[in-house]
Order: C-alpha cells, then structure tokens, then sequence
C-alpha cells in the first residue's frame, strides 16, 4: 500500500497557482468517518495513529462540542442538507424504523423531495462535485448521487459491507449489497480493501478533470469503522499488546489526554455503562480475544488516516492543497452493539477465529466495553442519545479557516456544517426556495465566525435544538441537556444535565432545577409535534425491529412463507444449541 506518484502533478500545480491567481473559491474535502468515538482520533485523546488527520486537524479548529445522530443515514442527511433528519425524510435508520411509522413522511427511510442538498447547491454554482464511499440515503433513482447534485459518483447504497469483498453482505438485510457508479448498477472488483478503493476512485475523478478551472467538492464516505471490523495485517500487527491492560484503563486514559488537549473539563467525571464488563473478572482467553478485537479496530482506523495521507499528498502535488477547505467527522458515535442476535447467520458467512480476526473471510466488531473506550470520556454510545452516541470528533481546516482559537467548544450540531460550506464558496440560497419550487428551510448556522476565532456562542442561550431516534431523546438549551435513553443505557425517564461542565453526564440537575425540567419537556414536546417525531411502541426493541423488518422486507418476499419459517427455525436452533453450550462451559 505504498504512495504511488500522481500522474500530471507538474502540469495540475501549474494550473492550481494560475486558478488561485484569479481567486477560485476553496475546494472542498468532506471526509466521513464510520462509527467512531470521540476520542478515536489522535486529535481528540486518542492512542491510534492518525498522523494525517492529526496534521489536518491541527491547522484548523476543532469542535469539541460538536453532535450528529446517534446513527449513519439520518447524519448523513442532515450533513448532506442542512435540514433536520425527520423533516429530511430519514428520521430513524430504516432497518430499525417500527413498522408503525413506515407511513409517517418523517420515517420513509431517504430523502424527501422537498430537500436539496449542498452537493446541487455547489454544482448549480460551478462547483465540480464528487462522491466515493458510503451513501445509505436513499437508493430511489430519484436519490442516487447524480440527481443530488453529484457529476461522478461510486457509492454503496447499503448501512454497509464487507471491506474486503465487495459483495459480501454484513448482515442479511437485502439480496446483495447493492453499488452504484453514476446512478446504475455498478461492477466492482471482486476484492478490494474499502478505504484504499474509495480514495483511489476520488484520485481518478480529480485527475480525470485537473484540467477544469472549476473548484471541487469531493465526498469521501469511508466504511470504517464499520463491522465488520476488518484492517491489513501490516496495520494490525502494530498494535499488538497495546490494549492487554482492557477498556478500563483505556477510557480512563483517553480522558486524561482529552482533558490535556483542552477538549473537556479538568474535572470532568465519567459513569460506567451497565453494558461494561469487569476487564479484571474476564479469564486469560477471553481478555486476549477482546484485546485482539481492539487491536483490528485501531488498526482499521490507522488504515484510513493512512488513505486520507493518500489523498492530501495528491492534493499537495496538484497543488490544491492550499486552497482547499476539510471537514471530518465521524457519522455517530462508536458502535456498541453486540451482534448477539446475528450470530446464527454469520456462522454460516465468517470465521470469527482470533487468528484470522481482520483479515478477509473473517468478522470482528468492537462491542459494548471497548466502545465506551472510544467514546471516553461521555456516556453511551452508538443509537443512544448520551453524549457517547452523539457528540463526535469533528474538525474544519485549510483554506479560510483561522487556527489561532483551535478548540471551539459552543455547541455545534451536523445540520451547521452545510451553511457553513455555502458561505465559505460565496452562495446564499433563498431560504426555504429552490429553483422556483418551496423545500425545507435549512437549520443550521454557519460555523464561519468560530473559524475566524471567535470563540462567542453560536446559538442564543434561550434557542433549542431538538433530537430523536428510535424512541432515545434529548433536547439542548444552553448549557443544559434534557436527555431520555432506552434500556439497556437507561430507563425511559428524562434526565436534566449541564453538557458545558459535565459532558459525562454524571451529575443530575431535575431536583436542583425542577422549572428549566418542566419547561424544557415542554419544549421538546413543541419541537417533537413540529418535526413529525412519533413515539415508538412500547415493547419497541431496535434489535428485534431490525430481525422483523428482515424478515417481513425481505426474507418473506424472497423465500415465501415456508422457506422463511424454516430458515427462521433452523438459525433459532443453532442459537439455542450455542447458549445451551456456553452454558454447560460456564458450569464446568
């Protein structure tokens, strides 16, 4: 995987200095992360070697207090928008959306016509426009990348997929993975690595028009870290025994080093999730297995950073570099997820040997405990509405953006980013207006004064920012976040925590502030109504909704009802034949 030379880089740099000449507007680099905590880049407290995403990092600023959805397509919206994800269209992941609300416009799972996205808002003002990687929208034609403003586009329609072979689905949700170059089907290679791929598509795209005066935008979505969890072995072997002392120490660790950046308070305290095992009480075996897991998913991570290194190096040698503004950030927080229920089925698909764990065939996730690691020092983690599921590592660097204020700890939130982008290439759409036709007003707020150094808050302290997903809830006023989780991360009732002094939410303030507790469940109520938020059901259980929606989606009108009842039968047997022996284990 070493540095090939870029084709052209003496003719694109003499083109580059003569565009800068005449003032081009920034190019544009979005780079999307997968499932990572707030604390897995190096930037941010983390021990995973990130040295290009560090350096990108530190010549901009950092947002420490920056959220998204507690999952992949509903940011992705947001991020692609603008607008909210319920009144996008995507307000719940589909795989998991109850089948209640598949009726309600706010929960169809892709994006509503009444959205535009920044992608045709750059484009319709001369902007080239480019996306590679993970897109999980919307795989309507309506909703391909070519129909939301993008001229060249290879992307994954799907939540995910295997890394190492492209057609290999990571859990039986549809048919095939499904891959789309330009609006049709795609042929892919037959075997890949998903990150080196992705940013060797955009290299093609940009040196296939280096030629164009046009400024860029370029939409790199990287699967990692996604399950499966999977790296090369080069990568891999790096970090052996570097995680032998478990996620424990871990997390402990990263806060420390965050708090050291300057990214969190001093005294900033953390809860243990009841999902977080005893490192010490786990036998010999089982703690290798586990460090093992952690050990791939670091270096799944360092392989990405690796590929960004890729792109800026190109970038640097067409001399684009320096007039061309990054954003990254990571689409949720770190996944946590034990992948229990999938276990029949992925018997049948991958070893999950700890030798092979990484390599292609095989299949690894981080799991519960590691990922509150990941998340250190906040509390949850992926598809909950702690601040471990929400508040994500996000920088913005490069052109235009002043570094001499590098922490910028308002609140900021996904929807900002693209107001942000807008004002930055000197474009104001007509609110609530495109092309002659009403769509959704934007919500954001551009982050351009916090990218001059202006440390001020962003939102007024009396304005509210709303969220929900999958029945877990949380409202921000201020400094003040109204938070509800579901079991197993909580109990379903309101919570009242001040996120500026305490993002661990450790400290409960209902009692100490029982009127800003009413008013703000009021305010959330308001919110809720507003954006066409539907309660779930009350035996909702997202893991079983995933399993049902399977079934009933694709399964039943695949296989009929026998073969589906058979199939369903013959994976709950080898479940109950895998416990009943674990069991027995446990016994001896």
């Amino acid at each position: 995987m070493a540095l090939s030379a870029t084709t052209g880089a003496s003719a694109g740099a003499a083109l580059s200095k003569a565009h800068a000449a005449q003032g081009q507007r920034p190019n544009i680099v979005i780079l999307v992360a997968d499932d990572w905590g707030f604390s897995d880049l190096g930037a941010f407290g983390g021990e995973i070697a990130t040295p290009h995403l560090d350096a990108l990092a530190q010549r901009g600023v950092r947002f420490s207090n920056f959220h998204t959805a507690a999952s992949c397509s509903p940011t992705r919206s947001m991020l692609l928008t603008g607008v909210e994800s319920h009144r996008a269209g995507i307000g719940n992941l589909r795989e998991s959306t109850p089948r209640a609300h598949l009726s309600s416009p706010a929960y169809q799972g892709s994006l509503t016509q009444r959205v535009v996205t920044v992608s045709s808002l750059l484009k319709d003002d001369g902007y080239r426009t480019y996306i590679t990687g993970k897109w999980n929208v919307g795989s309507e034609p309506s909703n391909l990348p070519p129909q939301r403003g993008f001229d060249r586009s290879i992307v994954q329609g799907d939540t995910g997929s295997d890394n190492w072979d492209p057609s290999q689905r990571y859990l039986p949700h549809n048919d095939k993975v499904y891959w789309y170059e330009d609006g049709h089907s795609a042929v892919m290679p037959k075997k890949f690595y998903s990150s080196e791929y992705f940013v060797d598509r955009m290299i093609g795209y940009l040196d296939q028009d280096q030629a164009s005066a046009k400024p860029f935008m370029a939409y790199v979505g990287f699967q990692a870290n996604h399950v499966p969890v999977q790296a090369p072995a080069e990568f891999i072997a790096k970090y052996k025994g570097r995680y032998d002392q478990g996620w424990t120490a871990l997390r402990q660790a990263r806060r420390d080093r965050a708090v050291a950046l300057g990214l969190v308070p001093a005294n900033i305290a953390m809860v243990t999730l009841p999902t977080t095992r005893n490192w010490d009480a786990q036998d010999s075996p089982t703690q290798r297995y586990e460090a093992r897991r952690m050990e791939v998913y670091a270096a799944m991570a360092e392989a990405m950073d690796y590929q960004v290194g890729r792109l800026v190096a190109h970038l640097k040698a067409t001399g684009q570099y320096d007039h061309t503004v990054f954003v990254f950030l990571s689409d949720n927080g770190a996944e946590g997820s034990d992948y229990t229920m999938a276990q029949p089925w992925l018997m049948t698909q991958y070893s999950q040997n700890i030798d092979r764990l990484g390599g292609p065939g095989a299949y690894s996730i981080q799991g519960p405990s590691w990922a509150s690691a990941s998340s250190s020092p906040m509390n949850g983690f992926k598809f909950f509405a702690g601040e471990g599921g929400i508040r994500v590592p996000m920088f913005i660097s490069g052109a235009g953006v002043n570094s001499t204020h590098p922490i910028y700890t308002g609140l900021t939130h996904v929807t900002d980013i693209a107001p942000t982008l807008l004002e930055m290439a000197g474009i104001s759409p007509a609110p609530g207006q495109y092309k002659g036709k009403p769509v959704e007003a934007m919500a954001g707020h551009s982050l351009r004064a916090a990218l001059q150094g202006d440390s001020a808050p962003l939102r007024r302290t009396d304005e509210i920012l709303g969220y929900e997903l999958s029945g877990n809830s949380a409202l921000f006023k201020g400094a003040l976040k109204l938070v509800k989780n579901l079991p197993p991360l909580g109990d379903g009732q309101w919570r009242l925590f001040d996120v500026m002094s305490d993002p661990g939410e450790t400290r409960e303030l209902q009692v100490q502030m029982p009127t800003e507790f009413a008013a703000m469940q009021n305010d959330y109520q308001v919110w809720a109504d507003a954006h066409g938020v539907l309660p779930v059901p009350d035996d909702y259980n997202p893991v079983r909704q995933v399993a049902i929606n399977m079934v009933l989606d694709y399964w039943l009108p695949t296989y009929g009802l026998w073969l589906t009842a058979g199939t369903v039968l013959f994976f709950a047997g080898i479940a109950l034949w895998r416990r009943r022996r674990s069991q027995r284990r446990s016994k001896v």
